[in-house]
């Protein structure tokens, strides 16, 4: 997917916020796992943090330039819905330049 390559064009942090334990983040859990390296990599200087707390609910964050962040709530969302989450954050910060 070519958009994920440009995540760190438009974004300066992305972050996700999940419960290591709960049913609710169990997507979230599974696109960390299954996304993770290869955004890494496509994106080596971008912070890409996880953290992770008990009862958390699952958040996708991005901060763009000047400070400005948005988040999305994934809770109910399947791993397809959160890549899309995140190629829409992507585009907004593109937006967000403009």
């Amino acid at each position: 997917m070519a958009w994920q390559g440009q995540l760190s064009k438009n974004l300066k942090e992305l972050r996700i916020l999940l419960c290591q334990s709960s049913p609710a983040s169990s997507s979230a859990r599974a696109f960390v796992g299954n996304n993770y390296k290869n955004l890494k990599s496509l994106n080596p200087k971008l912070p890409i943090l996880i953290r992770e707390c008990n009862g958390t609910e699952p958040q996708l964050w991005a901060r763009y330039d000047m400070g400005v962040e948005r988040g999305i709530r994934l809770e109910g969302m399947s791993e397809a819905q959160i890549s899309k989450a995140l190629q829409d954050l992507g585009k907004m910060g593109a937006g967000l330049k403009a």
